[in-house]
């Protein structure tokens, strides 16, 4: 009998090929299927599409915001149709698709009203919100009712359910009014365990962005500065919290003031003790809630039940694209999120990225006047220039650039600002933070604590100083402090140059401090107060559009795909097909955001001082 050929080389060789084969199989079914589900959707959504839901007359409008209330998409076309198709809800809502569902709404015979459910909204800040409510109050000048209910409300929640006809809530909820804090982690005493050292070069006394790594608590100016904007920004609050629900501005603060003495005395009834305090209108479970509607006039739903309604993202699918506009127009660019380096994804601001958007605006022929919407706690300051050097030249084309501030734009996101014709800031929008800091680590500390050390020679006296294994020479620490003293000094002068003032009066008010909305236009760093719409139209004023102009948002293109799949995320299709049971695995919906993003010192380059213009003055 013959012996078996021992396994050799070429065994080996087809032993490997079909293994790569097998890898591959398995890859390109993990591509191919998925895609193959969208594109039978795509087609089981084309024979439906006859059939798909429209506004029947006397409907109500019914708006559900989930998620965070931003100014611009951070979650990209996939993420949003995956979340869409396995059947969630996708975590983020654009303030202009809320305002511009509203505003529809108002003039559509056959919506009668609104019912709001924002128990499920994070409003990041009051600005956005403002806008919002501006739009339900002009829904209501029409003559519609908006009713809001939930199962309870925080204060961002409340400060839009507020500008309503009637608030109900459910008799297990409450509304829970607590005040602003601003309290941040502080990790000196963790890095000096770890050995590293931090070195902070700094201007502005009240410029405290940085101070969690080099202290244990917060300064005494950092207090200062910050009680007194976060104290503007909660008489505000207040201030229109009581007027519309026609309360006492002092009465409501004494109210929240003993909020956990009356809860006490209510035995844990928040419900009760919301009404008690004239916060909410009625107490109703979500079946009266229906009965109620129903015994209003609205007609029933579906096969007898409920009441006919329409959801906001059924709405929004019928409304005009933003896209499909013509003509001579007002472009809006907006800059939402931390201002970083070279190219970033919609959503955050890139020093070429949102540069080249305001570039591309200029260069349009359409382009008559630029809005620039800027919700930003700024960032990187090169980046940041380049943005307003963008800005600047677009003036010099002849183009009126004016700038409407969201909830945050400060630091950086008001350097972005400064050259613009005109500022509009809400009352209660977060800007100034006029300062600048640098950091830089190094870690021979570190080092030490493991028995390594850090030796060698250098041929001159800067060669190897940003060497994070070795310590900071005092002189390089100079001439980075010189840096910084710079910059401080450019983005004063560059403030008092477009703000028509000398230098002492602009640094008088600089300094890292931080202002409200109202507080910046009592200082001159702002024009006028208002939302977005006022932006736009003192823009079209501006260019003489006259009272009808088309505006155009400036966003990076999408691709084909991306077009595809957005397109399908706000389509009616998608909630038929769901109903017929077809849908994504809930756990797809999760693999674009498997990279988490990254903070502040995530663009850091290492072995090189950073220099920001930054504030953490988001209040909770």
């Amino acid at each position: 009998m013959a012996s078996q050929p021992t396994p050799g080389f070429w065994y080996f060789v087809r032993s490997f090929a079909r293994g790569v084969n097998i890898v591959r199989l398995v890859i390109v079914n993990l591509i191919f299927f998925p895609l193959l589900f969208l594109v039978l959707l795509f087609v089981f959504g084309l024979f439906i599409g006859s059939h798909t839901e429209r506004v029947a007359d006397s409907s109500v409008l019914v708006i559900k915001p989930e998620g965070q209330l931003v100014e611009q998409y951070s979650l990209s076309a996939t993420e949003r149709a995956m979340t869409a198709l396995s059947g969630d809800t996708p975590k983020q809502v654009q303030v202009r698709d809320l305002v511009a569902a509203i505003d529809a709404a108002a003039k559509d015979n056959r919506i009668t009203r609104i019912l709001l459910l924002p128990d499920r909204l994070q409003a990041g800040g009051f600005a956005a919100l403002r806008e919002v409510s501006a739009a339900l109050d002009r829904f209501r000048a029409a003559g519609k009712p908006v009713i809001v209910w939930g199962a309870s409300f925080d204060q961002g929640q409340y400060y839009l359910a507020v500008h309503s006809d009637r608030v109900l809530i459910d008799p297990q909820g409450g509304v829970m009014l607590t005040g602003l804090a601003n309290y941040r982690l502080f990790y000196k005493d963790l890095l000096d365990k770890l050995g590293i050292e931090v070195h902070l070069f700094r201007v502005g006394q009240f410029k405290s962005a940085a101070e969690p790594y080099i202290l244990d608590h917060a300064s005494a100016e950092s207090k200062e500065a910050d009680s007194f904007w976060m104290g503007g920004l909660w008489d505000q609050y207040i201030a229109d919290v009581a007027k519309q629900r026609k309360l006492e501005p002092a009465a409501l603060r004494a109210d929240i003031d003993g909020l956990p003495d009356a809860i006490a005395a209510a035995k844990g009834d928040l419900g009760k003790l919301s009404l008690d305090q004239h916060l909410v209108d009625g107490l109703a479970t979500q079946d009266e809630l229906e009965a109620m509607m129903r015994r209003e006039g609205v007609p029933a739903g579906k096969g007898g039940h409920g009441f006919r309604s329409i959801s906001l993202a059924q709405y929004t699918a019928q409304l005009p694209s933003e896209d499909e506009q013509f003509g001579d127009s007002v472009a809006v660019v907006v800059a939402e999120g931390e201002i970083a380096g070279g190219k970033q994804p919609a959503g955050h601001i890139g020093g070429d990225s949102t540069a080249a958007l305001v570039r591309a605006a200029r260069e349009s022929r359409k382009t008559k006047a630029l809005v620039l919407r800027v919700n930003s706690p700024g960032g990187e300051v090169y980046a940041a220039e380049q943005i307003r050097r963008e800005v600047e030249l677009t003036r010099e084309a002849g183009i009126p650039v004016v700038v409407s501030m969201g909830d945050v734009a400060a630091s950086g996101g008001y350097w972005i600002s400064m050259n613009a014709d005109r500022i509009y800031a809400e009352p209660n929008t977060i800007t100034g933070s006029i300062g600048i800091f640098g950091m830089y680590f190094n870690i021979p500390g570190t080092l030490d604590k493991i028995g390594v050390k850090s030796d060698g020679v250098a041929t001159s006296p800067l060669a190897g100083a940003f060497d994070m294994t070795r310590p900071l020479d005092p002189k390089v620490s100079a001439v980075i402090q010189s840096i910084i003293d710079k910059g401080y000094r450019d983005f004063v002068g560059n403030v008092a140059k477009a703000r028509g003032k000398d230098f002492a009066a602009i640094d008088a008010i600089a300094q890292g401090r931080v202002w409200t909305g109202q507080q910046a236009l009592d200082r001159g760093l702002v024009d006028q107060l208002g939302g977005l719409g006022d932006a736009i139209a003192d823009a079209a004023s501006r260019a003489k559009l006259g009272k009808n102009y088309p505006v155009r948002y400036i966003k990076t293109p999408p691709g084909l795909l991306d077009q595809f799949l957005a397109g399908m995320s706000e389509s009616a299709a998608i909630h038929v097909a769901q109903g017929y049971g077809l849908r994504l695995p809930s756990w797809m919906a999760q693999l674009p955001r498997m990279a988490p993003e990254l903070g502040l010192l995530s663009n850091a380059r290492s072995e090189q001082p950073n220099v920001y213009s930054y504030c953490f003055c988001t209040p909770r």
